[in-house]
């Protein structure tokens, strides 16, 4: 009876450690995306209530930098080089940190993104940008701090705080002539080296049609003869004669693949021509 007591005991301690309480977050998470122009920016932070308090110049004091709502930092992420306030931020992920006052409040983007609130010790080398910024006295109260995205344009968007009766706006421009325009150009100028090199080892791989993945690498060697033709270039294009029946040209590009492989040092492909050259031979 002991034994069977001690074992129930067990059981139902098991039970207990494995069972989780679930109950909503002081200050819930959110996540969102957004596309301005052809630049995605993502932003990832903590949303805390007033819940009846007075929020800035007491909850959030005046003159102290705020971690920019609750819990691990707030990060903004750029897929491009973007400008604010005149100056280039390079893409990639920034934790947000504001210094709020009640005339001015001051937006700091920082590259160290793995501070619990604000920075321990504060490094301005850490800086990319920082911008002042005049807030606004809003008409209506905002009971949860909110980081939005709005006045999107194709070339700027404005990064809004509001809490409580006020909000604070960064103007931020993205790159989207610069971008649209280098997509023109490319798309304009045809298809690169690199594009027919994928085409044609497609073919050759899938087995599909042999005679335009002949075309496709042809085309590849030739635009890229003048700086010198990648080894694995002329590599795939001998792989391609062998497979359409033509050994004896497969031979003679095998040599110029392994003659440049072993200029580059490439053991790999120097073995792979070798051996290639030596089956191909056989008759």
């Amino acid at each position: 009876m002991k034994k069977i007591f001690i074992a129930l005991f067990l059981v139902s301690g098991l039970t207990f450690v494995q069972a989780q309480v679930k109950t909503p977050a002081a200050s819930p998470r959110a996540n969102f995306e957004q596309t301005v122009g052809l630049t995605e920016i993502e932003i990832d932070y903590s949303r805390p209530s007033a819940k009846g308090r007075k929020v800035f110049g007491d909850l959030v004091p005046f003159g102290k930098m705020w971690r920019t709502g609750a819990n691990q930092n707030s990060m903004i992420t750029f897929s491009d080089d973007v400008v604010v306030d005149g100056k280039t931020l390079k893409k990639g992920k920034y934790a947000l940190f504001v210094t709020p006052k009640a005339d001015n409040w001051e937006v700091i983007f920082y590259t160290d993104t793995e501070n619990w609130g604000t920075p321990e010790k504060f490094d301005e080398a850490k800086v990319a940008a920082r911008v002042s910024v005049k807030p606004e006295v809003l008409n209506r109260a905002v009971e949860t701090f909110t980081i939005s995205l709005n006045n999107v344009d194709n070339d700027f968007f404005h990064l809004e705080f509001s809490w409580e009766k006020t909000l604070a706006a960064v103007k931020i421009e993205v790159p989207t002539k610069k971008l649209a325009m280098a997509s023109i150009e490319k798309a304009l100028a045809g298809p690169s080296a690199g594009d027919y090199f994928s085409s044609a080892q497609y073919f050759y791989q899938s087995n599909g049609d042999m005679a335009k993945a002949l075309e496709y690498v042809n085309k590849a060697v030739e635009m890229t003869a003048a700086k010198g033709t990648p080894f694995w270039y002329n590599r795939l294009k001998s792989l391609i004669q062998a497979k359409n029946g033509d050994k004896a040209g497969a031979i003679e590009t095998a040599k110029i693949s392994l003659e440049a492989a072993e200029k580059a040092g490439n053991a790999d492909y120097v073995k792979m021509n070798k051996d290639s050259i030596a089956e191909w031979s056989k008759k």
